[in-house]
């Protein structure tokens, strides 16, 4: 049945003209140039030499085997084997790397029985500054440019991961940035990051930790979330989750810096026993992913990591590895916008068009099981989905879009 499925074409052009025939023009954001660090990963075994078979731009070190309470699991007494490794594989793959500085050491930890991930402790506010102080030291003054970017914890809105206040963590978060802007001023620290699924838990404490943040003087060059869903979710909620997080920004007049999705999936189990885990491939998998990374330029995310590139397992509701029909359409997607600059528009029928090198495209698609029309430009001569299945296209003709490309 149509109305099941989403369509998305990719409309490409054989003249100059980046029109859109036959769809109303609502208010466009600003064109935007799409270098490739938006297609971000996870690649926890890249330390093992485990190399994506897809294009990406940027990976984020967690669950990497590389945080700060197995980096220095004595106090002053390092283990740098694993995220040596991490980081010379990233940068071999000329991947920018985003690296969590979290968390907790079980030495360091001011309460030890807070928190067992990765190791007890781990989501204790640090006993004493002057630790966090020397590992940020460490860290910063060993990799230099070799590390693109420092987050300072993760996910700390949940008690797995943080257990301390909001404003412990702000102290966290200046003492670090001053250290950075020291030893390497072009890197960018990444302010903490909040998963926005579990809302009274986002609620309690991503505005808290926003009000400390500009006490502080705004210490950080980019905000974060995590847009994971309940195992039901799909892309469309998560844009409602974008635009919480938007307006709590607004509400702490924090200054405009960048946004940032350091996490996302879909399919996994939570919360509560209402939501079992989905397991999501074929077409689902295909749509969700490729409209993750559309919907990210057209949010004005900047980034966007996907979680994780690994094999299979139940945690994940879709698999991002070789073969999968999510790792095409993140290559897809990728080969779209990448290296590209891109006007995306929000109706019904979402749009984004696509200038590369004097080359123009059209994405479409819609948000929500309804299908919509598009008409292809006159001067088109081929459509192209998500799969990356292209067909040549006749111009003036009026396409169904909805939720999967034919």
């Amino acid at each position: 049945m149509v109305a099941a499925r989403t369509h998305r074409i990719l409309v490409t052009l054989v003249t100059a003209l980046g029109l859109i025939i036959g769809v109303a023009a609502p208010v466009a954001q600003a064109d935007t140039y799409i270098d490739g660090r938006e297609f971000g990963l996870h690649v926890p075994k890249l330390a093992n030499g485990v190399v994506p078979t897809v294009s990406y731009g940027a990976v984020r070190l967690w669950d990497a085997g590389v945080s700060w309470g197995l980096v220095e699991q004595n106090r002053g007494q390092y283990w740098w084997v694993g995220l040596d490794r991490a980081v010379q594989a990233a940068n071999a793959q000329n991947a920018q790397i985003l690296y969590v500085l979290g968390s907790t050491p079980t030495w360091a930890a001011s309460h030890r029985n807070q928190g067992i991930y990765p190791n007890r402790g781990a989501a204790s506010n640090p006993r004493y500054l002057a630790d966090w102080r020397r590992w940020v030291t460490a860290v910063v003054t060993r990799y230099g440019p070799s590390i693109d970017a420092y987050q300072i914890w993760n996910e700390a809105n949940l008690t797995t991961f943080w257990q301390g206040t909001p404003r412990q963590l702000a102290r966290l978060t200046v003492e670090a940035q001053r250290i950075i802007r020291r030893l390497d001023p072009t890197a960018l620290v990444v302010a903490a990051s909040s998963t926005v699924r579990l809302k009274p838990a986002f609620t309690r404490f991503f505005p808290s930790y926003l009000h400390e943040l500009r006490r502080f003087g705004w210490p950080v060059d980019v905000f974060a979330i995590h847009t994971y869903g309940p195992s039901t979710a799909n892309p469309a909620l998560r844009a409602s989750y974008v635009a919480l997080a938007r307006s709590e920004l607004r509400d702490a007049r924090a200054p405009s810096r960048p946004l940032w999705d350091t996490e996302v999936n879909y399919g996994i189990r939570g919360p509560g026993s209402r939501y079992p885990d989905k397991d999501i491939g074929g077409t689902k998998a295909v749509t969700y992913v490729a409209q993750t990374y559309l919907d990210s330029v057209r949010l004005r995310i900047a980034r966007t990591f996907w979680y994780s590139w690994s094999a299979r397992s139940d945690l994940l509701g879709i698999t991002m590895n070789t073969g999968y029909p999510g790792a095409t359409a993140f290559q897809t997607t990728h080969d779209w916008l990448a290296n590209a600059t891109v006007d995306c528009r929000s109706r019904h029928v979402r749009t984004c068009r696509i200038n590369r090198a004097g080359t123009p495209s059209v994405v479409a698609w819609t948000s929500s099981g309804a299908t919509g029309r598009f008409t292809v430009p006159y001067y088109a001569s081929r459509t192209c989905n998500a799969r990356n299945v292209c067909e040549s296209a006749t111009p003036g003709t009026r396409m169904v879009i909805g939720r999967m490309p034919r």
